[in-house]
């Protein structure tokens, strides 16, 4: 089965999650620029929630690029990672509605550590499929960013009952060892390119 209509379709959604998130964040009723501050929370969840919508695309792409065929359970591990983000606009309301009140956050990271599990099964099967002496098992190898992420969201879904900011600092710190776009994959495919080339 192509690969095509799978990266269609998850571009499509990724897409869609991006804009429920914006549209949570009503215009204000006043015109006076104090009339912003209300608006401060929703505003900063929503750029955590955009930076993690966006590397979850970035690395979604990598990933399928190195995929040569699809099957049922490579589907279904997608259509179970999609799953996951669509709900990430429901954490990032409520988050941000609140303050990043203890709950929320919370939430926040129970589905964020979801997702990253999701994503976690999604490799697993494409490795499956491509084989364990594929190029993208030797590019992902042991991956202990995507380990320790798990770790960190687990770290931070326990501290948002005591610290906010404990807890905030893990998923801030979760997107910023993503925020570069992991080049495995990519230098990988580029060397294997190379040696065709030459």
């Amino acid at each position: 089965m192509n690969k095509t209509r799978l990266e269609a379709f998850s571009d499509g959604v990724l897409a869609i999650i991006i804009t429920i998130m914006i549209l949570e964040i009503k215009v204000p009723a006043g015109h006076e620029f104090a009339d912003l501050k209300p608006l401060i929370p929703k505003f900063l969840s929503y750029v955590l929630s955009f930076i993690y919508v966006g590397i979850y695309w970035n690395n979604h792409h990598y990933l399928v690029h190195g995929l040569s065929k699809v099957n049922g359970k490579v589907l279904w591990s997608n259509l179970h990672l999609l799953f996951w983000l669509s709900l990430i606009p429901v954490s990032t309301g409520w988050m941000g509605e609140h303050n990043f009140a203890k709950a929320s956050l919370a939430l926040y990271g129970v589905i964020l550590m979801l997702c990253a599990i999701a994503y976690n099964i999604l490799q697993n099967n494409i490795i499956q499929v491509e084989g364990k002496d594929s190029s993208l098992s030797k590019a992902l190898g042991k991956d202990l960013k995507g380990k320790a992420s798990v770790v960190l969201y687990f770290i931070g879904i326990v501290s948002s009952f005591y610290s906010e900011w404990i807890s905030g600092g893990c998923y801030l710190t979760v997107a910023f060892l993503w925020l570069i776009p992991d080049k495995r994959i990519e230098n990988v495919f580029n060397s294997a390119e190379k040696t065709i080339d030459s």
